[in-house]
């Protein structure tokens, strides 16, 4: 679900040099080792994919840094606030989106909602602010998840597939939201599945045989 911002480590030291770190995680379920040993860290700023093949383990990682699933071993440090959009969105069906807005707006203390009305327009369903959730489309409600992760601008915003059902132009336009928090110096995180999107990445975290390898992307 998406996150209240929050700062500090969540079970280690703040590394000051990382926007997001962690040291030797570990997560399995039963006897299915899903993470083992993962350690990475990354610099404020960056645009960073994580990629694998399907069960890799690319979604309990992002759970384990946000900080909804706790890991079996190791920890998980933040410099900055946080933020969270799962590949599922957790709405509540009821409500409009702009009721969503207002709901996010106390959680996160903002003083006016500016700025999620500007991600709306960016993402352009603002002729649906005022529709229940529960008859808006699967990718109306993808937009609605990024930009109640978004709409505090976080230090740092974990992103699962953040573009699925999306159309051509949305997802171009989401592309543009992280180029502008790159040059912000805000630090994104994405799992795609995508090759294409490589090139718009400063690093890749490849997930593979439960640890993970960094490397420079495209965008380097």
């Amino acid at each position: 679900m998406n996150r209240r911002p929050r700062t500090g480590p969540v079970g280690g030291e703040v590394n000051r040099d990382a926007a997001l770190s962690a040291r030797d995680v570990h997560k399995a379920f039963g006897r299915h080792v899903v993470l083992a040993g993962v350690d990475l860290a990354i610099r404020p700023g960056l645009t960073t994919g994580i990629v694998g093949e399907n069960g890799a383990g690319k979604t309990t990682l992002l759970r384990v840094l946000c900080g909804d699933l706790r890991p079996d071993k190791g920890t998980v440090a933040v410099n900055g606030t946080l933020s969270h959009c799962p590949q599922h969105p957790v709405l509540n069906h009821a409500l409009t989106p702009f009721q969503h807005l207002c709901l996010f707006q106390e959680a996160y203390r903002l003083r006016h909602l500016d700025r999620a009305h500007e991600l709306v327009g960016h993402l352009d369903f603002a002729d649906h602010l005022h529709v229940p959730v529960k008859v808006l489309s699967g990718g109306t409600r993808q937009k609605l998840s990024l930009v109640l992760a978004l709409m505090h601008d976080p230090d740092v915003v974990l992103l699962d597939e953040p573009y699925q059902g999306f159309d051509w132009q949305t997802y171009l336009a989401f592309w543009e939201l992280a180029a502008a928090r790159r040059v912000a110096g805000l630090t994104t995180v994405v799992i795609s599945h995508l090759a294409y999107d490589l090139d718009r990445l400063d690093t890749v975290i490849q997930l593979r045989n439960s640890v993970a390898t960094t490397a420079p992307g495209a965008g380097q």
